[in-house]
């Protein structure tokens, strides 16, 4: 399937041929791997490259390699699809596997395939390497991606010299009926089409990637799905099928603790002075009645990624750090600037640190959001929120109404920013800006007072009953109680 054909078969026989080699090449399929296809554009070749033996498992080096190689010879206009989740088992159950052509869910993905002379199939790849995709392309690629979707594809010109890294995200879920599935697959192939659409129109060579982030299913959730289902499967003992699952749950947390990335670390000289870590990382600016979104985190977090720190500098008092971008909505250079300050205040009798500004400068341009009201911590710790923006609970604001800020949005999500006093290249304690009175204690602290107030109204009441002191007998006149007394 990697290399060129003269005659070609049918579509659907083609596709099974597909179809069947996953199969093959993932014998004994593991929910520690995804798939990685890659395509061209139609009439642009590619070198054959050789597949993986069956049931070796791609690894970051090995991946690396196999998209130099492609990327040596073939477009430098990369289009990468990049889904949530996905494993083999998506095309096997919904790629019309079994005849029912009309049933498939990736019509468009297989146009692509079949109307490429050279796709090539990775039917197991890890999926800290899949992670790693987006860093080794913007390696290779020299260039910072792109996040969008076909509507902005549509207003972008494109150009056959010069690299470009485009992602389009896509989601994938699984509800209690698996239909639900197929639908989120179809609509994520209906995207692809849409965008090689798009592509083809301006006449511009791409090369395609389709992967994921996380496999989509476990071994033990195949095994119990084939089990209802009635299928036939392998008997095993219970003492193993348990170990087994304590053995791969320990890998994955271990995992999963790796992932977590390290924080962007600016030295001077031998010593750490600024420490920044984020959750996420975005930007937008408002064009015409729209506003256009990128995401910074990518090119700033991550194994294997090193952000451009030129332009910072720190020292006792004052410390500054710079993001360096490039390609960021339509600005060559772009510029993150995160500016701090410490001194001492009589008051508390400590120093403080602020972060005096947040500036966006781009193409000779300077936006400035001040932040010293809000975004403030003793010297001697960090600062940690858990959202910082400029616009919903803004604790940025535009330095003045003239300013160009104001065409501007930040957001950061679980951030957290040192400047002084870092030991180490870890974070001191975190001075977090949630305060002690959250408006849910407030509406306990409201309610609990009304409460308060009702029984001790109640009680007061209670108190001013007045037991009778006279009692009528039946048996006698009755009793006259004058009005005045």
């Amino acid at each position: 399937m990697a290399s060129a054909r003269t005659a070609r078969p049918s579509r659907s026989a083609a596709w099974a041929v597909f179809l069947g080699l996953l199969s093959v090449l993932n014998a004994g399929s593991c929910d520690e791997q995804v798939p990685l296809l890659l395509w061209t554009s139609e009439g642009i070749s590619l070198p054959s490259q050789s597949l993986p033996t069956v049931g070796h498992i791609v690894g970051q080096q090995q991946l690396a390699s196999y998209l130099e190689k492609a990327l040596n010879v073939g477009p430098r206009n990369v289009v990468l699809f990049l889904q949530d989740k996905m494993s083999i088992e998506d095309f096997t159950m919904y790629g019309g596997a079994f005849g029912n052509k009309q049933d498939s869910a990736f019509p468009n993905l297989e146009g692509a395939l079949m109307s490429s002379s050279s796709p090539l199939v990775l039917p197991a790849v890890s999926w800290p390497a899949s992670n790693a995709v987006i860093g080794q392309l913007q390696d290779q690629l020299e260039t910072s991606p792109l996040y969008m979707d076909p509507e902005t594809l549509s207003q972008l010109r494109l150009n056959a010299s010069s690299p470009a890294l485009l992602v389009f995200r896509l989601p994938y879920g699984i509800g209690a009926d698996l239909m639900s599935a197929k639908e989120i697959l179809s609509g994520n192939d209906e995207v692809i089409g849409q965008v090689l659409s798009i592509m083809k129109t301006q006449s511009v060579p791409y090369t395609a990637i389709y992967t994921a982030l996380r496999p989509s299913r476990e071994a033990a959730s195949l095994s119990m799905e084939a089990g209802v289902g009635g299928g036939r499967s392998l008997l095993q003992a219970r003492g193993g099928y348990r170990e087994r699952e304590r053995e791969r749950e320990r890998q994955r947390r271990i995992k999963e603790r790796a992932g977590i990335y390290a924080p962007v670390e600016f030295k001077e000289g031998e010593d750490t002075c600024i420490l920044l870590w984020a959750k996420g990382l975005s930007v937008s600016i408002l064009r015409g009645s729209r506003w256009e979104d990128h995401d910074l985190t990518p090119s700033t977090f991550g194994e294997g990624v090193s952000p451009k720190l030129h332009g910072s500098s720190c020292d006792k008092t004052k410390a500054k750090l710079v993001l360096n971008y490039e390609n960021v909505l339509s600005h060559r250079s772009f510029k993150l600037i995160f500016a701090l300050s410490q001194r001492h205040y009589k008051v508390s009798a400590r120093r403080w640190f602020t972060l005096d500004a947040v500036e966006l400068e781009y193409d000779g341009t300077k936006a400035t959001f001040n932040g010293s009201r809000s975004i403030y911590a003793p010297a001697e710790y960090s600062y940690r929120c858990e959202s910082v923006t400029s616009f919903r609970w803004p604790l940025l604001i535009p330095r003045s109404s003239k300013d160009p800020a104001n065409q501007w949005r930040v957001s950061f999500e679980d951030f957290q920013i040192q400047g002084f006093n870092v030991t180490g290249s870890e974070f001191s304690y975190a001075s977090d800006c949630a305060g002690f009175f959250s408006p849910g204690i407030w509406m306990g602290l409201m309610t609990s007072l009304l409460m308060v107030l009702v029984l001790t109204y109640g009680l007061h009441m209670i108190m001013q009953l007045r037991t009778m002191d006279r009692f009528d007998d039946p048996k006698g006149p009755a009793i006259s109680v004058p009005q005045t007394e």
